[in-house]
C-alpha cells in the first residue's frame, strides 16, 4: 500500500491511498484542473480513483467532489448531514455512509471515525487492507477515548497540527474566530498534535506527515519540533503534508 498528499492546508486538502487494486481520494478541496494535476505528478489520472470519501462539506475538503467524480462517473461518499448541508442527497453519485460505520471499496476497509468539528456530521477515514492501515485525521478540536481507540496501530499516519496558540493570538482573526480555531470543535494545536501522536506510536509505524498547517496562525519548524520530541528524531527530519505541492508517494512495506 502506499499514500500521498496531494496537498494540506485551508486552501484545499485531499490524500490518495492505493493498495495496487483500489485507489480511493480523501476529500477533494482542489477544483477538478489542479486535483488532476496533481495526481499526474503521482502518475495517476482522475480515471485512475474508484471514489472520493468526504470527511466534511467544508469547501477545503468539498470543493472539487462533485465534479471530479462527475467527470469520471465514480461515486463519492459521505455522512447524511455532509450530503444535506452540501446540498447533495439528490445527486446520483452520492452514496451514503454511517458516521460509526467499516464497509468496503474493492479490496480496502474503510472505518468512518467521528470527530468533533463544527460542521453537520463530520467523519475521517481509517483505510485498511489485509496488510496495512492508514489514518488520515484532520480537522477536530478536541481528543476523544472513540478515536484514540480507532487510529492505533496505524502503518501511515496525516495528523492535523494546525495552529500554535501564541501565533494564533497574535495572527490577524478575529476574536470569534479565533475562538472557533482553538475550540474543542475547531482544529488541533501543536501540543494537542503532539500528545495524540505520542498514544498513536506504536513499533510498526512507518511514515507520520503533520497535516493541515495553518499558514497565518502556525509555521512547519514549529510542527517539526514538536513532533521530533515525541518521534525521538531531528526536527528536520520530521515529514509533512503542505499547502503548495503533493508529498510525493509514501510507500508502506512489510517488516
Amino acid at each position: 500500500m502506499r499514500f500521498a498528499s496531494l496537498g494540506s492546508g485551508s486552501k484545499g486538502n485531499a490524500t490518495v491511498i492505493d493498495s495496487g487494486k483500489s485507489r480511493v481520494l480523501i476529500d477533494c478541496g482542489f477544483n477538478r484542473k489542479h486535483t488532476r494535476l496533481r495526481l499526474q505528478e503521482l502518475s495517476l489520472d482522475l480515471s485512475d480513483l474508484d471514489a472520493i470519501l468526504v470527511s466534511h462539506e467544508h469547501s477545503d475538503h468539498a470543493n472539487g467532489v462533485v465534479l471530479v467524480c462527475e467527470s469520471i462517473n465514480k461515486p463519492f461518499y459521505s455522512t447524511f448531514g455532509t450530503a444535506r448541508s452540501a446540498g447533495w442527497l439528490e445527486h446520483p453519485l452520492w452514496r451514503c455512509i454511517d458516521s460509526h460505520d467499516t464497509f468496503l471499496i474493492n479490496d480496502l476497509s474503510i472505518q468512518t471515525v467521528v470527530v468533533p468539528h463544527d460542521s453537520q456530521e463530520p467523519v475521517q477515514f481509517v483505510v485498511s487492507n489485509d496488510d496495512f492501515k492508514v489514518g488520515v485525521l484532520s480537522d477536530l478540536g478536541s481528543l476523544t477515548p472513540y478515536l484514540i481507540e480507532a487510529y492505533q496501530n496505524c502503518h501511515g499516519l496525516l495528523l492535523e497540527a494546525n495552529h500554535d496558540l501564541q501565533l494564533l493570538q497574535q495572527g490577524p482573526y478575529p476574536p470569534s474566530l479565533k475562538r472557533r480555531v482553538a475550540g474543542d470543535y475547531g482544529h488541533l494545536n501543536n501540543q494537542q498534535a503532539a500528545d495524540l501522536l505520542s498514544r498513536l506510536l506504536w513499533p510498526g509505524i512507518q511514515h507520520v506527515l503533520a497535516s493541515h498547517i495553518s499558514d497565518k496562525n502556525n509555521q512547519l519548524e514549529l510542527v517539526q519540533k514538536e513532533f521530533a520530541q515525541v518521534l525521538g528524531c531531528e526536527w528536520q527530519e520530521v515529514d509533512a503534508a503542505i499547502q503548495g505541492e503533493s508529498t510525493g508517494w509514501r510507500e508502506l512495506v512489510k517488516a
